[in-house]
C-alpha cells in the first residue's frame, strides 16, 4: 500500500459508512414522522379527552414538545404525511420490529401481542389490506427505503395522486434532491411530460443536470395558457416553452383582454450601467398606461416583484408622456405562496400584480401509460423488493 492508496482506501471507507448512516438516519425519521401522524390521528378521532383540545390540539401539542424540535408547523406535516401515505404502514411496523423498538407500537395495541399481530394490525388500521394498488402507483417499500423524510413531507402536499406518483417515481429514478424536485415542479416538468411527444427524451434531459441526493443532504388564481395551443413537439424544455408563449401575442391579447396594443418584446431597458430586459410590454389605450409582463418559468421569489418594480418606476419616470396613467405590472408565476407575495410587494406599487399561470394539463390516461411504460420489468421488481 502506498500513500496514494492509503487516500483511497480511507475516502472509500468515508463515503461507504457515511451513505449508510445517512440511510438509517432517514429510514428512522421517516419511520418517526409517520408513527406521529399515526397517533395524532388515532388521538383525534378516538381520544377520550380529544373534544377538551379540539382544533388547537396541534398548537397544545407544539407547547409541551417544542423543546424536542416538535413544532406545531412540523406536527402538521407528520400527520399530513400519515393521511397521505397510510399505505407505508406494514413497512414501518416491520422497520420498527426489525430494529427491536416494538414497544413503540404497543403504545396503540395490546401489550401482549406478539410483532406478527402488532405488524398485522398497523396494516388494518391503515386500512390498505382493502385497497387495490394501480399497477402505476409507488410501492409501499419504494417510497419508504428510498425517499428521504423530507421527500414525502414535500409530495404530501399534493393533492393530486397521479401527480404525486409521477413526481415519486422521477425522484427515486433520478435520486433527486428536495431542491431538485422543487425546481422541477416549478419548471412544470409534469405538464411538459404531458405534452412531448418524446417523453424519453426528455426525461434524460431532465436527469441531465439534476443535482442528485448525497449523504450529506440527509445529514445536514391561475391564467390559463390553453389558448396557446401548443403543437406537438419532441421535447418540451423551459426556453421552447417560454418562447412559445412570447410568440403567440395574437393569443395573448385575446386572453388578456380588450385594449391590448402590443409595443415590444424582451425590451432593453438601461439603468445606470445595467441593461435589463422586460418580457413583453403593452400599451393600453382605455386605461391609458403602459403594461408590463414579466414571464418567470419558475415560483415566485421576492427578487422577482423587486426587478419588476424597477421596470414600473423606470416608465414611471423616462417613458411617461403627459396624460398618462402609472404603468401596470403583471408577474406571471407557475406558482407562489400567498404570505410570500404579500411581504415581498407590501410597500410597491399598487399597480404590481402576481399571478400564477398553467398549461393545458395533460390526461390522467396519458401520466399513467407514461408511467406504466417508463418502469423496465427490472426497475419495476427493484421497487416492489426495495429495502
Amino acid at each position: 500500500m502506498n500513500f496514494e492508496s492509503l487516500v483511497g482506501h480511507i475516502n472509500h471507507v468515508q463515503d461507504a459508512l457515511q451513505a449508510q448512516a445517512a440511510h438509517a438516519v432517514n429510514l428512522s425519521l421517516t419511520a418517526r414522522n409517520w408513527l406521529v401522524g399515526y397517533y395524532i390521528v388515532e388521538y383525534e378521532q378516538h381520544g377520550e379527552d380529544r373534544a377538551k383540545y379540539g382544533e388547537k390540539l396541534l398548537k397544545n401539542l407544539a407547547q409541551r414538545l417544542n423543546r424536542r424540535g416538535l413544532g406545531e408547523r412540523r406536527l402538521y406535516e407528520y400527520r399530513l404525511t400519515y393521511q397521505v401515505y397510510p399505505q407505508l404502514g406494514g413497512v414501518v411496523a416491520e422497520y420498527v420490529v426489525k430494529n427491536g423498538q416494538d414497544e413503540i407500537l404497543r403504545l396503540t395495541t395490546a401489550k401482549s401481542e406478539d410483532s406478527t399481530v402488532l405488524i398485522e394490525k398497523l396494516r388494518s388500521s391503515t386500512a390498505i389490506s382493502a385497497v387495490p394498488q394501480e399497477a402505476w402507483q409507488t410501492p409501499a417499500k419504494s417510497l419508504f427505503y428510498k425517499l428521504s423524510a423530507t421527500h414525502l413531507i414535500y409530495l404530501s402536499n399534493f393533492n393530486d395522486e397521479l401527480k404525486r406518483a409521477f413526481y415519486e417515481q422521477e425522484t427515486i429514478r433520478g435520486c433527486w434532491t428536495v431542491t431538485e424536485l422543487d425546481r422541477q415542479v416549478s419548471s412544470q416538468y409534469y405538464e411538459r411530460m404531458g405534452l412531448s411527444k418524446d417523453k424519453k427524451a426528455l426525461q434524460k434531459l431532465a436527469m441531465k443536470n439534476a443535482q442528485q441526493l448525497a449523504p450529506r443532504d440527509i445529514l445536514h388564481n391561475p391564467v390559463t395558457l390553453e389558448f396557446l395551443g401548443l403543437e406537438s413537439q419532441e421535447v418540451y424544455t423551459e426556453t421552447k416553452l417560454e418562447s412559445y408563449i412570447l410568440n403567440h401575442l395574437q393569443a395573448f391579447l385575446l386572453e388578456m383582454g380588450r385594449g391590448f396594443c402590443f409595443e415590444a418584446r424582451q425590451k432593453r431597458i438601461l439603468v445606470d450601467q445595467d441593461y435589463f430586459k422586460a418580457d413583453l410590454i403593452f400599451y393600453h389605450r382605455i386605461l391609458k398606461c403602459h403594461v408590463i409582463i414579466d414571464l418567470k418559468i419558475d415560483r415566485f421569489r421576492h427578487e422577482y416583484a423587486s426587478q419588476l418594480n424597477l421596470y414600473m418606476n423606470y416608465y414611471k419616470h423616462e417613458v411617461m408622456q403627459e396624460g398618462d396613467n402609472p404603468p401596470i405590472g403583471l408577474l406571471l408565476c407557475t406558482d407562489y405562496g400567498e404570505t410570500t407575495v404579500q411581504y415581498a410587494t407590501e410597500g410597491l406599487s399598487q399597480n404590481l400584480f402576481v399571478s400564477k399561470y398553467r398549461l393545458q394539463l395533460p390526461s390522467e390516461d396519458e401520466i399513467r401509460k407514461y408511467l406504466l411504460e417508463s418502469i423496465s420489468e427490472k426497475e419495476f421488481m427493484e421497487l416492489k423488493n426495495a429495502e
